[in-house]
């Protein structure tokens, strides 16, 4: 059973994330911390070194719910094709998904810190290596087991579907049109299907 410090901590994770994750590490203030969490500064400051180590730990919990996602989507039964299926299906409502978090983590997080936070700029980045492998994994399965046929290496491939994939998130958050995400999501199938289905 956790213990009382660790029950806080976990809490403070899960209140000041979304807020991290849709105002990003400088556009956060302790005021808004303490504010959603009902504690005091001194509090927050017992429970993590500085802001910077709670912004990275909200990242972290973000990125983790994201990546056990992905991995319950990829880890299904069935053929390469049927996992990238789930993949896409997964990313046709990931906008609702995310509500919850503030948005996409990968998106907002990796932008936001590009020019302000290098220790939050590498943990998006890793994530973005985590997810592009994860993917990279399944292409390379389907073409060893004769499932699939890719013009590029698995790697390629999964660097190339990641980034329609992400181009098509960013776009629907910042027009606040989900189209982008549904329509790009179908073309992803049909290409699939077409392109690299045997």
């Amino acid at each position: 059973m956790p213990t009382k410090a660790e029950r806080t901590t976990a809490y403070i994770i899960e209140t000041v994330s979304p807020i991290f994750n849709k105002h990003g590490y400088v556009g956060t203030s302790m005021n808004d911390l303490t504010e959603a969490t009902g504690l005091t500064k001194g509090a927050l400051y017992g429970n993590f070194e500085n802001k910077e180590a709670l912004a990275l730990a909200s990242f972290e919990y973000n990125s983790k719910r994201l990546l056990t996602a992905i991995d319950d989507k990829l880890n299904t039964e069935g053929t390469a094709l049927d996992k990238l299926f789930s993949l896409t299906d997964f990313y046709r409502n990931y906008d609702t998904f995310t509500a919850s978090m503030g948005g996409c983590p990968v998106l907002n997080v990796g932008v936001d810190a590009k020019f302000n936070n290098a220790l939050l700029k590498s943990a998006a980045n890793e994530t973005i290596r985590t997810i592009e492998g994860k993917i990279a994994l399944i292409l390379e399965n389907g073409v060893r087991n004769n499932e699939l046929k890719l013009p590029v290496t698995p790697l390629q491939f999964a660097k190339q579907l990641y980034t329609m994939i992400q181009g098509a998130i960013a776009m629907a958050t910042i027009t606040g049109d989900r189209k982008y995400l549904i329509n790009t999501i179908a073309y992803l199938d049909v290409l699939v299907k077409k392109e690299i289905k045997k």
